[in-house]
């Protein structure tokens, strides 16, 4: 049986379209995925992220006003677990011996812990109040912002402006940086009288 073998010409024009095709293949997977494609967003889920951003930033708004109004933290007891305990058992020994329990006067009721809070401070007492207190030793922002009980971003801020005003010194060679009362600072809490100074 005879093969026929078809012209040079076919036979390469066969051949140059394969490797073509194959480089064409190459070509197309490794820039394909610097292509981005574009985003397919879905309305329904613009508006679902639209829902939950405006439920977050009112939630961070209330949290900011019960924050600032001291609203939502009660004092908790923290005997009444035992409390109970010793009425269930008090109850159960009354029913058995009648004589031999304790009368409920006799029982010293307990102080719930209240929790201590900054009054609400404007910016003069605030300063005033930052002032005496790093005037004993220097203090960081952080110790600042857990004893003035505020957000570390309004204690930044305050730190700051005492700084430009001149009423605090930053030593900034520790991190995090450490502030101490100036002589301008004393002179304003009154503990260095404005005469002291040199001119």
């Amino acid at each position: 049986m005879l093969i026929e073998i078809p012209d040079p010409e076919v036979l390469l024009s066969v051949i140059i379209a394969f490797l073509v095709g194959l480089g064409g293949l190459f070509a197309y997977f490794k820039i394909h995925p610097m292509i981005k494609p574009k985003e397919v967003f879905d309305a329904s889920q613009k508006e679902r992220l639209e829902y939950y951003e405006r439920q977050l930033i009112d939630m961070k708004i209330r949290l900011d006003s019960l924050e600032i109004q001291d609203i939502g933290e009660k004092p908790v007891d923290q005997n009444l677990e035992l409390k109970q305990f010793l009425e269930k058992l008090a109850k159960t020994e009354l029913k058995e011996n009648p004589e031999d329990i304790i009368s409920k006067s006799e029982i010293v009721p307990t102080e719930p812990k209240t929790i201590s809070r900054m009054p609400n401070l404007d910016h003069n007492n605030a300063t005033d109040f930052v002032l005496k207190l790093i005037t004993s030793k220097p203090m960081t922002s952080r110790d600042i912002q857990i004893t003035l009980k505020r957000s570390r971003e309004h204690t930044s801020r305050l730190m700051k402006k005492l700084f430009e005003d001149g009423y605090v010194n930053r030593n900034t060679e520790s991190k995090p940086y450490s502030y101490s009362i100036s002589e301008k600072g004393k002179q304003k809490i009154g503990i260095l009288e404005p005469s002291s100074t040199i001119a």
